[in-house]
């Protein structure tokens, strides 16, 4: 635990930034993935819903901690998650209606 302790906390934060980042890049191909198909989706609304009260989590937490990383990068992928629920709802609505 010593060891954790002596990685200064601006460290945390940019891994932080970067790996949050990284999970923003994959959740936007994920939409534009799905708005280009014209298939039904791949992904089950439990899913993507389940994803919203993830990011939703750790963006309070992030807030309620000050951890910077967190915050921001879990509010970009909550507003990410919001876009691909809509698309998936959606689709599933149309296919469903076809």
């Amino acid at each position: 635990m010593n060891f954790l302790q002596s990685i200064p906390e601006s460290i945390f934060e940019i891994i932080g930034f970067s790996i949050g980042f990284f999970v923003c890049v994959i959740t936007a191909i994920q939409i534009i993935k799905e708005y280009k198909s014209k298939q039904s989706s791949s992904l089950s609304p439990g899913y993507v819903m389940g994803w919203l009260f993830v990011y939703s989590f750790w963006a309070i937490y992030g807030l309620r901690f000050e951890a910077v990383a967190l915050w921001t990068t879990n509010s970009l992928a909550l507003f990410l998650q919001i876009g691909l629920c809509i698309i998936v709802f959606k689709k599933n609505k149309k296919i469903k209606h076809v």
